[in-house]
């Protein structure tokens, strides 16, 4: 149980603690990591940032219990939808799941869009759906058109799911060579380009109508991931530009520790607003995993230059090459996933 007075419980608002007992399973045991995020396989010297759990406000979370959690979910299904940190999240389920029953009969089908793992055992379906922006991305004569009043081809994979956890944010601001489409249709017209945030509202909108008017939520459970920060930005969080280390650094390379205290002092993602309103506005609106925050802290966590998808030559340009967004596995993602956990069951 969370042990708290369910008034004064927040959360989504606390400090990181050092915890001896984490990481809640190793990197080498599970099935599933794939080298974007499989930091220790890649390299990284320090395993510190292993070692911190989130404390709440008020309160303490559950301890995720992967047995516990494929007997409330027995016969069910979850579906997490969205871009890569979505991947992330999915990925670290089924690790901390995996670790509590290594010996379950498991099967993993990956495809695109969609991809599942299940606990044959339990006939427990953790499936991920590539839906960067969760509006249509359509092809036409070569061109990818950014549709943001489209929904309903990705749609039909969702519904069935018991449990949907949606996330989007970081490809609204993708420019140049890593933009996902060509030309963005509203209302029958196409653009070029229009202001990104503006892009992210109609999507969401078209998101939030499509979810009001085909997910039942008195039976569907239904998540919405807040914005997953990045560190790109080392004055953010410290003036001089050094890491804990004392080497200069341009994003969050050689970042061992978190940030101290319970509020990240840079900028709020604007994108936060956005996805607020628009839950707010929804008619059965999602359960928001308010995880901005406390992820902010956690400028340790990224793979940096320790990721299976770098080269020698990129790993040796960090202030270049460095992932500052997404999340080491085991890591960061784990505590969401005992977010979730607690949402889900207390």
């Amino acid at each position: 149980m969370i042990h708290t007075n369910e008034s004064t419980c927040a959360l989504f608002v606390g400090t990181w603690v050092r915890d001896e007992t984490y990481p809640l399973y190793q990197s080498s045991h599970c099935p599933i990591i794939d080298p974007e995020f499989n930091c220790q396989m890649y390299g990284r010297p320090d395993s510190d940032y292993l070692k911190y759990r989130w404390r709440p406000l008020n309160c303490e979370l559950p301890r995720f219990n992967g047995v516990e959690f494929l007997l409330k979910m027995k016969g069910k299904t979850v579906m997490f939808v969205g871009d890569s940190l979505g991947l992330n999240q999915w990925q670290s389920l089924i690790c901390m799941i995996h670790s509590a029953v290594p010996r379950a009969l498991t099967q993993l089908v990956r495809g695109d869009p969609l991809s599942t793992f299940r606990f044959l055992d339990y006939g427990v379906s953790l499936s991920f759906y590539r839906s960067p922006y969760l509006v249509e991305v359509d092809m036409v004569e070569g061109k990818r058109i950014l549709r943001l009043d489209e929904i309903d081809g990705n749609g039909e994979a969702w519904r069935s799911a018991d449990v949907l956890s949606f996330n989007t944010g970081h490809w609204w601001s993708h420019q140049g060579s890593l933009q996902g489409w060509d030309y963005v249709e509203l209302r029958g017209k196409y653009y070029r380009d229009m202001d990104r945030l503006a892009a992210l509202e109609r999507g969401l909108k078209t998101w939030a109508t499509w979810v009001d008017n085909n997910i039942d939520t008195t039976t569907t459970k239904l998540f919405f991931q807040a914005i997953s920060p990045t560190h790109y930005n080392p004055k953010e969080w410290n003036r001089i530009g050094t890491t804990t280390r004392g080497t200069l650094t341009k994003n969050c390379y050689g970042e061992t520790a978190p940030i101290r205290g319970t509020t990240y002092p840079g900028a709020y993602p604007e994108q936060m607003r956005i996805v607020e309103m628009v839950i707010r506005e929804m008619r059965s609106p999602a359960y928001l995993l308010d995880i901005t925050m406390l992820s902010a802290l956690r400028k340790d966590g990224h793979p940096s230059i320790y990721s299976g998808d770098l080269n020698a030559e990129q790993r040796a340009k960090p202030d270049f090459s460095a992932d500052c967004s997404h999340w080491c596995l085991p890591g960061l993602p784990d505590t969401w996933n005992q977010l979730f956990y607690t949402a889900l069951f207390f």
